[in-house]
């Protein structure tokens, strides 16, 4: 695998593609880091990095957008205005010398301020592109889904003897009250799902399938007006 942190600039005059997590810092429940969607989008891109040819992996950007879940202590959120800014001036200055940037996100708060900033990019001639890490049927926060690709990606993590479950209504019904109010009220644990029965065995297939769906994308690159990267159906 090959990484931005450790090259000399001598190694980077090819133009490579950079690689590059995007997560945030904030409550997942009572048995989830905070640090969670970070450490996932730093999973996906490794792996995918270790698949492309001429692909770097950057040091991961670990804050994001989280005010929806500032109820709880230990969440940082740079908010979304703050996160598009760092976002562009990322793009540009990584772009003087990459020929193509690709955000891997970790985390569905930043989605505002990547579409933002990627329109702003892609306008100015930078060919730089995102890609969410979502899974399609999963719950949206700390469930069953995010506990099982922790249980496989970092399970010393994970405390699985705390874990409760949360607000188990589809996500699209809770998302008025949630954007109004944040998550504490909707769900005083900070889970949107049920985290029972997840296995490390279901978070290596999930994972796996996220690799896979993102190096289809890569494949394809077809980047639409606000920097996202469409999805590519696998051939299998």
């Amino acid at each position: 695998m090959r990484s931005l942190a450790g090259a000399v600039w001598p190694d980077l005059t090819h133009r490579p593609l950079l690689v590059v997590p995007l997560g945030s810092v904030e409550q997942h429940g009572h048995h989830l880091p905070l640090a969670t969607d970070t450490v996932v989008a730093c999973a996906v891109a490794e792996a995918a990095v270790g698949e492309l040819d001429d692909a770097l992996l950057a040091p991961a950007l670990a804050y994001g957008a989280s005010g929806e879940h500032e109820g709880f202590p230990g969440t940082i959120s740079l908010g979304t205005e703050a996160l598009t800014g760092l976002l562009v001036e990322y793009g540009r200055s990584a772009c003087r010398w990459a020929s193509r940037v690709l955000l891997v996100n970790g985390h569905g708060g930043n989605h505002e301020a990547l579409a933002a900033a990627g329109g702003v990019l892609r306008r100015e001639g930078r060919d730089v592109a995102w890609f969410p890490c979502g899974v399609p049927g999963g719950d949206a926060h700390a469930g069953r889904t995010e506990t099982s690709l922790m249980l496989h990606v970092e399970p010393e993590g994970v405390l699985g003897d705390q874990a409760v479950a949360g607000e188990t209504r589809p996500i699209g019904e809770l998302m008025p009250r949630l954007r109004r109010e944040g998550v504490r009220p909707v769900s005083p644990t900070g889970v949107l799902g049920d985290p029972a029965g997840a296995s490390a065995e279901e978070g290596k297939e999930l994972l796996g399938a996220l690799v896979e769906g993102l190096l289809a994308a890569v494949a394809g690159w077809d980047v639409d007006a606000t920097g996202r990267l469409r999805p590519r159906a696998l051939s299998r």
